[in-house]
């Protein structure tokens, strides 16, 4: 009778021991990758869109601020969208946090009114305010256009350890470091088709990136634009998983109980 106890309190270690998780070997980033990697490296000129943040500071040659002043709002920058026509003294909101695009793509700039900015490049609005301030008339000497957008985020869900917006300061981040950022892949996530979904000029399109391949750094989507919305779908094993979590707790449960009944019926001899 011993021997029987005894083989049945080893059939029941091994099996509650074989109940663990089994992993299988990661997928690497960028697999069968190589030094012969030689690629070119092209920041993505960044279009500014509907609902942009820009910070935008005007400075000249003259050591007097108060002659770059009046195209500066106090801050350094302003966020306006117009009510009404300047010149029927309508008001406009600002505050010290940046230029808002309004859903015109517009923003209200000191002395020059509305302008319209949707679609251009930091570089193109910068030399766009350059120009009404040098023609017809020079109002300021030797102008400089400093602009940075304030709320360039990119957004991360699925399979990620921290799903959720991403700011960035620096107006750049490529999906690499937006993974990073949100606290890498866990094994149950796939990393050859992350889907990316963007928004350009009204029209949305979805892309999809192979991290695991060399190749990804010839996607258009390897650098984010901003409000890109990054999507990590789970694995087969984890949809399985997920799929049999509530059965397998129920045959836990039901082993738990058969378990403590043959025990009891066996000790109790």
């Amino acid at each position: 009778m011993r021997l029987l106890r005894l083989a049945i309190l080893v059939l029941f270690a091994i099996y509650f021991s074989s109940c663990g998780t089994q992993h299988k070997a990661p997928i690497n980033y960028i697999e069968n990758a190589d030094s012969a990697i030689n690629t070119t490296v092209q920041l993505p000129e960044i279009k500014i869109q509907k609902s942009d943040l820009l910070s935008i500071q005007v400075y000249s040659s003259s050591l007097d601020p108060a002659v770059d002043a009046p195209y500066n709002l106090p801050g350094g920058s302003s966020s306006g969208t117009t009510t009404g026509a300047a010149s029927a003294g309508a008001a406009t909101s600002s505050s010290a946090s940046g230029f808002l695009v309004d859903e015109n793509g517009n923003i209200e700039y000191p002395r020059f009114g509305t302008l319209h900015v949707e679609g251009l490049t930091k570089n193109q609005l910068a030399e766009l305010i350059k120009s009404k301030l040098t023609s017809p008339v020079e109002l300021l000497k030797n102008p400089s256009v400093i602009i940075r957008f304030l709320n360039f985020k990119v957004t991360v869900l699925g399979e990620v350890a921290h799903p959720g917006p991403i700011t960035i300061p620096t107006g750049h981040i490529t999906i690499l470091e937006a993974i990073g950022l949100a606290g890498d892949i866990p094994l149950t996530g796939k990393k050859n088709t992350v889907k990316i979904l963007r928004e350009t000029d009204g029209k949305r399109e979805v892309g999809y990136v192979d991290l695991t391949s060399k190749e990804i750094f010839n996607s258009a989507y390897y650098n984010l634009l901003q409000n890109d919305v990054v999507f990590v779908e789970p694995t087969k094993t984890k949809v399985r998983q997920s799929d049999q979590a509530t059965l397998q707790r129920i045959t836990t449960v039901l082993g738990i109980m058969t378990s403590l009944t043959l025990l009891y019926s066996i000790f109790k001899k």
